[in-house]
């Protein structure tokens, strides 16, 4: 989930997934495969499109998923080059509030789309909506996945089983090692949650979050903490060893088992929080940005994505694809009865503070 400053700030997030805190401009990889020259002309619509669409997301291994599943074959039926750029905060905040910029489609968290509505497009009619996410996030939505954010290491680092959850987390006497942990100013992701927990706030009593009473506890842990920029740099830290445990987001986890590594993920009070990408009113390649989100809306892709990656449909027809195997580690598989929603309305309205709040404390 990286994001305010990752996600809006942020997974942004995900969240806002992370992101270098450094305005940098956006560097683009052209997709292999990719053609400009290729035939331009979209198969569902009556207006040939040319020219590219640019995606900004997080890289790694999510990000090579949506290549394959989603913009190799958008390429392919339209000849549109789908350009990744890596998520700038400097970039995405500023075209989420309302100034020039280079990205089309942007990857946020639930609770930006909600700060920045009114400075994102609403999808036209004839692009399908994703019916597996809130209605009111519908007409903004573009590729929707739910994420789970929790805590995760190698199988055998413990013996004799792992953290329960967040109190054991913070218990380095129990379970010892360093902790990987979200270092980029924007990734807070679900840090605040996650350090009221351990103190033994009850999962409803968490908002309005108490922001003293949670950095006071994260601040116990701090010296434990080895800190990460980008996601991707979670499977290095617990596969090297530096980390005997990580919070982040799940993708991150299953990329490593993919790569052979027995890992154990622990959905105890795992968060849970839809992400998508949304198209900024100024973006540049607006209709490509629109046939690449009715692209994106298709079933039997999405199973392809979701099955590399872990990650929640966005619609509820995918479900019909996927193997019970797959369907039993998303992160909003019936099977997590232990798992949290984010209560997006509130953190809409304190992004700031959230973001504020966790870059002093980085910097402390």
């Amino acid at each position: 989930m990286l994001n305010n400053s990752v996600r809006s700030a942020r997974w942004r997030r995900i969240s806002r997934p992370l992101a270098a805190g450094v305005a940098i401009a956006a560097t683009v990889a052209i997709l292999a495969g990719c053609s400009p020259a290729a035939t331009p002309v979209a198969s569902d619509s009556p207006t040939a499109l040319s020219g590219s669409v640019v995606v900004a997301d997080y890289g790694g291994p999510t990000h090579d998923a949506r290549a394959s599943a989603f913009f190799e074959p958008f390429t392919t039926d339209t000849g549109v080059t789908v350009t990744s750029a890596d998520y700038t905060d400097a970039i995405a905040n500023a075209q989420l509030d309302g100034d020039a910029g280079d990205y089309d489609l942007i990857q946020v968290s639930t609770d930006t789309l909600i700060k920045y509505k009114d400075n994102l497009e609403k999808l036209p009619a004839d692009v399908p909506r994703l019916d597996n996410i809130p209605k009111d996030l519908q007409d903004y939505a573009v590729g929707a996945f739910t994420i789970g954010i929790t805590q995760g290491w190698l199988t055998d680092t413990f013996s004799n089983g792992g953290p329960k959850n967040w109190a054991d987390f913070f218990n380095t006497t129990k379970y010892p090692g360093k902790r990987a942990w979200p270092g980029s100013a924007g990734s807070y992701d679900a840090s605040f949650e996650i350090a009221l927990l351990a103190d033994g706030v009850a999962p409803k009593d968490l908002y309005p979050i108490d922001f003293d009473r949670a950095i006071k506890k994260l601040n116990e842990l701090k010296s434990d903490m080895v800190f990460y920029s980008s996601y991707p740099e979670v499977q290095q830290l617990l596969s090297s060893g530096t980390a005997s445990i990580a919070v982040s987001v799940t993708g991150q986890f299953n990329a490593l088992k993919r790569a052979g590594l027995d890992v154990t993920v622990q959905w105890n009070q795992a968060f849970l929080s839809p992400n998508f990408f949304v198209v900024p009113k100024t973006a540049k390649n607006k209709d490509n940005a629109f046939a690449l989100a009715t692209a994106m809306a298709n079933p039997k892709e999405e199973a392809d994505f979701t099955t590399a990656t872990n990650y929640g449909p966005g619609l509820k027809a995918t479900f019909d694809l996927l193997d019970a195997d797959v369907i039993e580690n998303l992160p909003n598989s019936p099977k997590h009865k232990g798992a949290i929603s984010f209560d997006e309305d509130y953190r809409a309205k304190n992004l700031d503070t959230y973001l504020e709040t966790y870059t002093n404390w980085l910097a402390e």
